[in-house]
């Protein structure tokens, strides 16, 4: 697949993603970013969540999973890259389809009290995200330090990958649970953040090459 088909299915994927959580919000009444979730933009009982579902999570879940697998291809051969990648695309591109398909009940149910079997698998799966995303960040940042072309990206590969460790201790530890929302979002910025990080490297090392 070309470069550039690449790095739009990363960018595309990001502006799916951003854009449902955005409008999701505006949608609900007295929504609170800071307090509740993205899941609760699309939980089972929203009026517009199965439009959010379809037309912007699952979509943008396909386009990580694009991206990830084919876009490994233009990073110098490692195999903790090829796991950090392979990493990226099965746990947020797998895994956003994952819980957009099976969204929570009413509110999120965070007490998990009688959860219906869509909320267990949400949660399961939201669960697997935060634990290997970051771990998978961190991989690919490993595996590029030796390289000196990508010393700079390594860098911030590893650096992201800390910090979305540290807001998933927060959120999962609840030592401020009014602030639940706002962790999750800082999370899910920083994994952003690493995509496009790539999808630019990707875009950059592949002009340089038609230059040469």
């Amino acid at each position: 697949m070309h470069s550039k088909t690449i790095f739009l299915a990363g960018v595309i994927g990001v502006i799916l993603f951003v854009s449902s959580c955005v409008i999701g919000g505006l949608l609900i009444d007295n929504y609170s970013i800071t307090r509740q979730y993205i899941s609760e933009t699309f939980a089972i009982d929203t009026e517009y969540g199965i439009v959010l579902r379809v037309f912007g999570h699952i979509p943008s879940g396909i386009l990580f999973i694009i991206f990830s697998i084919l876009g490994y291809k233009y990073f110098p051969s490692s195999n903790l890259t090829k796991i950090g990648f392979y990493g990226l695309g099965l746990f947020y591109g797998v895994g956003t389809i994952v819980v957009s398909i099976f969204p929570c009940d009413s509110g999120c149910n965070t007490e998990f009290i009688d959860p219906s079997i869509s909320q267990v698998i949400h949660n399961l799966a939201a669960l697997l995200i935060y634990t290997f995303v970051p771990i998978s960040i961190i991989l690919t940042g490993i595996g590029l330090k030796k390289f000196s072309n990508y010393r700079s990206l390594s860098i911030i590969a590893l650096v992201l990958g800390v910090l979305s460790m540290l807001f998933v201790y927060v959120l999962i530890s609840e030592l401020n649970p009014e602030f639940g929302g706002l962790y999750q979002r800082i999370i899910e910025s920083l994994i952003l953040i690493w995509i496009i990080a790539c999808a630019l490297k990707i875009k950059r090392t592949a002009g340089n090459k038609e230059l040469r």
